[in-house]
């Protein structure tokens, strides 16, 4: 069964936390992210259910038949595109992360001086 969206979106932004990079900011961005997700999660069960069909029959408007990807495969595909452009954008592979400087929480004065006296 798929996960929820908000389930996934909470996911998304505990996993932005523990890489420092997450920023409210990016609400909108996640959700869209959380959404896509969600429908392929979704779309996954219906190909599982389908047999995973990925060609099926056409017959075209001058009544040539021919064979060609079902709508849900395409589906998919594009799909997969859009949450690897997405999972870019917020740096959620290894790819993306590597060029990303996490924030980090800066040190009191006081931390800092005695850090430096070990």
């Amino acid at each position: 069964m798929a996960r929820k969206q908000v389930t996934i979106k909470n996911e998304i932004i505990k996993q932005m936390k523990t890489l420092g990079i997450y920023k409210p900011e990016y609400k909108n961005v996640i959700n869209i992210f959380a959404g896509m997700l969600h429908q392929y999660e979704y779309f996954e069960e219906m190909f599982m259910d389908d047999g995973y069909q990925i060609e099926e029959e056409y017959t075209n408007k001058a009544g040539a038949t021919n064979m060609r990807k079902t709508p849900l495969f395409s589906a998919m595909e594009k799909l997969r595109m859009d949450i690897a452009t997405y999972s870019n954008i917020l740096c959620l592979n290894p790819k993306s992360l590597e060029n990303v400087t996490a924030e980090k929480a800066s040190k009191s004065k006081l931390a800092s001086i005695l850090s430096e006296l070990k």
